[in-house]
């Protein structure tokens, strides 16, 4: 080599030094979608002895579960007394009796159900699969259908989150039945809106209300005699504004014609039904009213129940605003109310996943969940004043759930998270300890996240722990002292690993207040080379009334399809999420907008610091639901840092989607925080890449959400990409939805050009 040459050779070598890891190959082919897709059937069925079901058979000390193996799924059952397990049935015998009398073909170690239930005495077994419940006698194998609904098992399709908020039907004057007292001697119903008892032996009638109206009505489904038959409460309700939505399901399978569909959906500042107790006395036929200035202004009142002696009712309150929740005990005699319990809150009381009650000797005492002291703990209330006896448990950690209360030995079972010190807040562990906040004991041991379940008679529990790089142990253990009695499966997944699968790498990074830890998770593809620099894409869900990064092991997620593309996909939960401290979750107080990306950027900023590949000039976004919303906020607010996004059946403006989630984080009454969180007031600011995906027939976000955002996108002259299933709920589109997603971020992100799909080959 000449000197020339040589002294240019020196030249580009340092060049490509600056320049860093070289970027990917724009080169993407057919055989890499169909390797990306093609992962969930390769990568599940080599993940062996995984137990993903359960439950305990009747009151005896055995335990059913499902567990994978070579070819699908079997049933097991392990014996705590006896610390043996066995298969549960024949299971070529099953599926052949169940193929004869379903005339569907079934596989033996593919039986279509996930759950069963055996009999208290283990010899027979129900279950749902091809549209009916079905019994089975495992002596003799005989299948049988049994009446009623039936379920759908794991080939029904749908699922996802469908949840709607819908009030009930237009009064009807008259009730179709009756509702008797304890005692048998009184009938009650509903005539004229109104309430009506019945003598049954002199079949004599008493109009108790004479002040029911189609506006303004009792209903025989809330009317409740106390246990001595001597009164009555029921509710009067006086009927809101009850919002119908529209739906053209454009191609219909079964005619040509589009259909029309309507549903009751409510929307945030719509106007409420407003329930009323009203207590009557059987004897004496009299009304006694009942003073509401304690719940004047009800979002809802629920759980209405009478105390064992009839000396009193009590119903929850729930203010419009979710700023104040109550437990109303009313006096029967007297119809004066009190709170019982009462919690207040400048943002808001987190009444969807962290209320438990539990009343103990009739209501003398009640166990009590609240956020009161800035984390989520149990407290002991006395019933007659309405003062906390004993906070049960303390720390700077979340009681997560409640397993069980055990009244006679006064201990409460929970399950909570951020205990340990040094391991993920959010592993869930299993705890008991008494009500005086003493004898705290943690029932479950390593650094994993635990699943528990208690036997019948409280002298076991099943643990099954796990974590993102941990294969599951499912283990049985004794209560009293948490001994191990026996390992029921222990995962293998030496199979999977030949296959260069890797598991996600946990990521910790500070917040955007330089002090609180954000985790997430890192997901390579299995060709990952780390010369090479990725795009990243952030898998997001923002909702508040959750975490959402995965802490348990999965062989597959679809956040490894989109990887295999060449990309990195990452996730993580910011400050606005559930399951921390409460001034953590306060973030997202009227401004779902801000769904923690200051410290997803951050976070993921500190990864590209530690890793040269994870190149964060070409980020991506992608997301469902609320994470639809999230994805597209990310391109609004955050174009300096989100390039590309892809947003699906997104709530984009909170005022447009259902009462009851978006007013317990943006407030009521509607303030100028919906507009400032908006992605349809805020559209114009729209830089990057975008697509649109919405189903036509979505029931959960209100498919007009989207088109929303569409006509602003197209009003402010921006540039997207719409996806519109026909057809299609709540979810990314299905298998097609998918890859439209996978060439949005192919084109975007690596700029390559997507396989022609509409070739011959």
């Amino acid at each position: 080599m000449n000197s020339s040459r040589a002294r240019i050779a020196v030249v580009l070598l340092l060049a490509a030094a600056l320049a860093g890891p070289p970027v990917l190959s724009a080169q993407v082919t057919k055989a890499d979608y169909e390797r990306a897709t093609g992962l969930r059937a390769k990568l599940q069925p080599l993940a062996l002895d995984i137990v993903d079901r359960g439950g305990w058979i009747g009151k005896s000390p055995r335990y059913w579960y499902r567990k994978s193996v070579a070819g699908g799924n079997e049933y097991w059952i392990a014996d705590a007394s006896t610390s043996q397990k066995t298969v549960a049935f024949d299971h070529a015998k099953l599926a052949a009796a169940l193929a004869a009398a379903s005339g569907e073909k079934i596989e033996a170690l593919n039986l279509p159900f996930f759950t069963l239930t055996f009999g208290d005495d283990g010899k027979s077994v129900q279950f749902a699969a091809a549209g009916a419940r079905w019994t089975c006698d495992l002596a003799t194998y005989a299948v049988k259908k049994l009446e009623g609904p039936g379920g759908r098992g794991p080939r029904g399709g749908g699922g996802g989150d469908m949840t709607m908020w819908v009030r009930g039907p237009a009064p009807e004057a008259a009730s179709r039945e009756v509702k008797t007292s304890p005692d048998g001697k009184w009938e009650a119903l509903i005539r004229n809106y109104n309430l009506v008892l019945r003598d049954k032996a002199k079949k004599e009638e008493t109009v108790l209300s004479r002040d029911g109206s189609e506006g303004n009505y009792y209903t025989l489904e809330s009317l409740s005699f106390s246990p001595d038959s001597k009164k009555i409460v029921a509710m009067r309700l006086r009927r809101g504004y009850h919002r119908v939505i529209q739906y053209v399901e454009s191609s219909p399978a079964d005619q040509l014609q589009p259909k029309y569909h309507t549903m009751e959906y409510a929307k945030p500042g719509d106007a409420l039904d407003i329930e009323r107790p009203v207590l009557f006395l059987v004897d004496s036929k009299t009304r006694i009213e009942v003073d509401d200035a304690l719940f004047a202004n009800p979002y809802e009142l629920t759980d209405l129940a009478w105390r064992k002696d009839s000396r009193a009712f009590t119903f929850e309150y729930n203010q419009r605003g979710h700023q104040v929740y109550r437990i109303i005990e009313v006096d029967a005699s007297t119809g004066a109310a009190r709170a019982v319990v009462e919690e207040k809150s400048s943002t808001f009381f987190c009444y969807s996943g962290k209320k438990y009650r539990f009343d103990l000797a009739d209501g003398r005492e009640t166990v009590w969940m609240s956020e009161r002291d800035g984390w989520n703990h149990l407290y002991l209330y006395d019933g007659a004043t309405g003062a906390v006896k004993h906070q049960i448990t303390k720390g700077e950690w979340v009681v997560r759930s409640v397993d069980k209360v055990d009244e006679e030995k006064r201990q409460v079972y929970f399950q909570a998270s951020g205990v340990l010190p040094g391991q993920d807040p959010y592993f869930l562990h299993a705890f008991r300890v008494n009500f005086d906040g003493t004898g705290l004991v943690r029932l479950t041991d390593g650094d994993a996240n635990h699943s528990v379940t208690y036997s019948p008679d409280n002298a076991y529990f099943v643990d099954t722990f796990s974590r993102v790089d941990l294969a599951p142990t499912t283990e049985i253990r004794r209560v009293a002292d948490k001994a191990a009695v026996m390992t029921v499966e222990k995962g293998n997944i030496d199979a999977l690993l030949k296959t260069g699968w890797r598991a996600p790498e946990a990521f910790v990074a500070k917040a955007r207040d330089g002090r609180t830890d954000i985790y997430g998770i890192i997901v390579r593809p299995t060709s990952f080379d780390p010369r090479k620099k990725y795009p990243v894409i952030e898998y997001i869900y923002a909702g508040p009334q959750g975490s959402f990064v995965p802490k348990s092991f999965q062989a597959y997620s679809g956040m490894r399809a989109l990887a295999e593309l060449g990309f990195i996909v990452s996730q993580c939960d910011g400050l606005g999420t559930s399951n921390r401290s409460k001034a953590f979750h306060d973030y997202c107080f009227k401004d779902l907008g801000d769904a923690g990306f200051p410290d997803r950027i951050l976070w993921h900023k500190a990864v590209a610091a530690r890793y040269p590949y994870y190149d964060t000039s070409r980020m991506g976004i992608y997301g469902n639901s609320a994470g639809g919303q999230n994805a597209l906020g990310g391109l609004l607010f955050h174009p300096e840092f989100y390039k590309a996004g892809v947003a699906s059946c997104g709530c984009h403006d909170n005022r447009m989607d259902k009462l009851w989630w978006n007013e317990q984080w943006m407030g009521w009454p509607l303030g100028p925080e919906y507009a400032a969180s908006s992605n349809v007031d805020n559209a114009a600011r729209l830089k990057g890449q975008l697509l649109l995906i919405v189903g036509e027939m979505d029931t959960n976000v209100d498919p007009a959400s989207t088109m929303q955002v569409v006509n602003a996108l197209i009003k402010a002259n921006k540039v997207f990409d719409l996806l519109v299933i026909p057809g299609a709920g709540h979810g990314m589109g299905g298998a097609y939805g998918e890859r439209k997603m996978f060439d949005f971020f192919v084109r975007t992100l690596l700029g390559a050009t997507p396989p022609n799909w509409n070739s011959a080959k």
